[in-house]
């Protein structure tokens, strides 16, 4: 306080300058700010919605502000009459008495149209202080580590702070009013009336899905269960391919990048190597056979589209992490990191079950699950992005008479039910239907067993199982093994897919 009434008081000239460096601030400009809030209250609404009273440096400057923000929302005028009954009386500043303090705040303000310039000044002021503040941590604890922090945690906990500090330095964030939601809502209506599809969310390139999805929502946890060989990474790995490749971006007026149509993708594959993923892309978009990529059973017109798909490939923004066994913690470090140096749209994770938590709750899996999942959710919600979580679904459908999934079926957590906003199921009655094949042509059931199987041949259900935005229901689609691909059926009414 001394120091506030010592920056408004010409210092003596025999004062001794201080030899120590000081934390970032700039008290002129905090007592510039304060006096235009003291001679016109409108000066406050100006800064506001970014400022608030921990960001000043000066304690008596912070509680100035905090209590003529409080008048000033009842409706009344804060002044330095109103405010020092809210304020130690015998408190000093200097030589002066705070009531004092406070008249010649008011006494020597400019004016209020530099309020938000002076707001801005002092929390990028705080913002320093805070980047400042980290690096100590870090500095200290990796002087003086932990049992509990190795060093990997401390990475992804500087990581994190970092991150929330570069989100919180927008001058937003916080509560919003009504109002400002509402006009976010229409926004986001008049941005789906211009985008590709009509669709309030990201497009998964798969239309029948999009109608009934009104595709990817922002900050959605989706979780795309199934029983395995049931189609779950292709289909995860053809939306993922479909967004990335639909990517348009347009520049914002701050200079960022924002997409108009499609988006940046990160995919975690835990299952598989990125070559495989890459195998499987390639596949699906040449309608050459996995299988006969991985042979070399190829000939020179397909090696020819191979090539070229790949040169088309390379200009998709699709970002592959194969690292197995992946933590949440590691997954959200990363996946910020992404969002950082390269823009985040969508993130997808094949599988859940293959991740795990925090070492303290390893030894039970459902609270790992649980932890997992809970992670998931936050960080769709802190990155705003549609993250889609594949998961396992327990044996207990293949004892059942009628295959098809239920939400009980999730394996080893009732939290992925709890947690995800849409849950899908991916159900392919063919991979049933061709396992009960009779083992002879001329036995009486073949026939009908043919029958059968042509009529589900080529298709696989998608059943949304929940959705908090819209109906649950069941979309049927095309799907080609050999291209491991999902399209839509050509005609709803035809069961089969014609190849």
């Amino acid at each position: 306080m001394n120091e506030a009434a010592r920056r408004l008081v010409p210092l003596a000239k025999d004062q001794a300058e201080a030899h120590y460096r000081e934390a970032p601030n700039n008290l002129e400009a905090e007592q510039a700010l304060l006096g235009a809030i003291l001679v016109n209250n409108d000066a406050f609404y100006r800064v506001s919605d970014f400022l608030k009273p921990v960001h000043l440096n000066e304690p008596l400057h912070r509680k100035i502000f905090e209590v003529a923000g409080d008048i000033i929302r009842m409706g009344k005028t804060a002044n330095p009459v109103t405010i020092k009954t809210f304020l130690k009386a015998d408190e000093k500043v200097g030589d002066m008495t705070v009531a004092q303090y406070l008249a010649r705040l008011a006494s020597e303000a400019v004016s209020i149209i530099n309020a938000e310039d002076y707001g801005r000044a002092i929390y990028d002021l705080a913002l320093r202080r805070s980047l400042i503040t980290i690096g100590e941590d870090m500095v200290n604890i990796a002087y003086d580590a932990p049992l509990d922090m190795p060093p990997q945690s401390q990475i992804e906990d500087a990581e994190r702070r970092l991150f929330e500090l570069a989100e919180t330095g927008r001058y937003d964030g916080g509560f919003q009013s009504f109002n400002d939601a509402v006009a976010l809502a229409i926004d986001m209506a008049g941005q789906a009336f211009e985008r590709d599809g009509s669709l309030s969310g990201i497009s998964t390139g798969i239309h029948s899905l999009d109608a009934r999805m009104g595709g990817l929502q922002r900050s959605d946890l989706i979780v795309l269960a199934g029983r395995p060989g049931m189609g779950k990474t292709s289909l995860a790995t053809n939306i993922a391919y479909n967004i990335a490749a639909a990517y348009e971006g347009e520049v914002q007026a701050d200079g960022s990048m924002k997409a108009k149509n499609g988006g940046v993708v990160g995919f975690y594959s835990l299952e598989m190597s990125s070559e495989q993923l890459a195998t499987r892309i390639i596949s699906e978009q040449t309608e050459v056979s996995s299988s006969k990529i991985r042979r070399g059973d190829i000939s020179e017109h397909d090696f020819e589209k191979l090539v070229a798909c790949s040169q088309h490939m390379q200009k998709v923004p699709l970002y592959i992490d194969q690292t197995g066994g992946i933590s949440i913690a590691q997954l959200s470090a990363r996946a910020r990191r992404l969002k950082r140096q390269r823009g985040l749209d969508c993130l997808v994770v094949d599988y859940i079950q293959l991740m795990t938590g925090s070492g303290k709750s390893s030894d039970n899996r459902v609270q790992e699950i649980t932890q997992i999942t809970t992670g998931l959710k936050a960080l769709g919600k802190e990155l705003n992005v549609p993250i889609i979580a594949l998961s396992q679904l327990s044996r207990q459908v293949e004892s059942r008479e009628d295959k098809r999934p239920q939400l009980s079926d999730l394996r080893e957590s009732g939290s992925i039910e709890q947690d995800a906003d849409v849950v899908l199921f991916v159900f392919r009655e063919e991979y049933y239907v061709k396992n009960m094949e009779p083992r002879d042509e001329f036995d009486p059931k073949y026939e009908e067993w043919k029958m059968q199987f042509e009529k589900v041949k080529g298709t696989a259900d998608v059943i949304i199982a929940k959705q908090r935005h819209g109906p649950t229901g069941t979309v049927k689609l095309a799907f080609q093994s050999e291209f491991t691909r999902f399209t839509d059926l050509a005609d709803p009414s035809f069961t089969q897919y014609e190849h």
